[in-house]
């Protein structure tokens, strides 16, 4: 029958018993699954990680200037990735760290919800923070 019709047989599912099998160009059908391939893959969302960094002895006025610019990041979907960067001996002020982290988590807790609670690692502290749904 395909050959009278000029055009190809093609097994669209291999695994059903019987095998399933469609009359029509080839070529046509190699397009249509690539264009369908395309949108299931256009509409998958790629996360955006933002960061923002902090020292352990951050100023108030700084922090409210990166506070404003994380609830920015968090409202555009982005996910957040806040740290304390300790320089040199200011290790020694790894509390400071996570109350800092701690106060940004517990401001933003409206519009964003922590994933990773602040966790040291080498010179950093490191805090995730994922927007809510709305």
């Amino acid at each position: 029958m395909a050959r009278n019709l000029e055009l190809d047989l093609v097994e669209i599912s291999p695994k059903a018993s019987p095998p399933v099998c469609k009359i029509l160009e080839y070529k046509k059908f190699l397009y249509e699954q690539k264009k369908r391939d395309k949108a299931l893959k256009s509409k998958t969302s790629k996360i955006v990680v933002k960061e923002i960094r902090f020292g352990p002895q951050t100023d108030e006025h700084d922090y409210q200037f990166k506070k404003k610019h994380a609830e920015k990041f968090l409202k555009e979907g982005a996910k957040l990735k806040a740290f304390v960067f300790f320089k040199g001996r200011s290790i020694i002020f790894k509390e400071q760290g996570q109350i800092l982290l701690l106060r940004l988590a517990q401001d933003l807790e409206e519009i964003g919800k922590v994933e990773q609670m602040p966790e040291l690692e080498g010179k950093r502290m490191i805090m995730f923070i994922i927007p809510k749904k709305n």
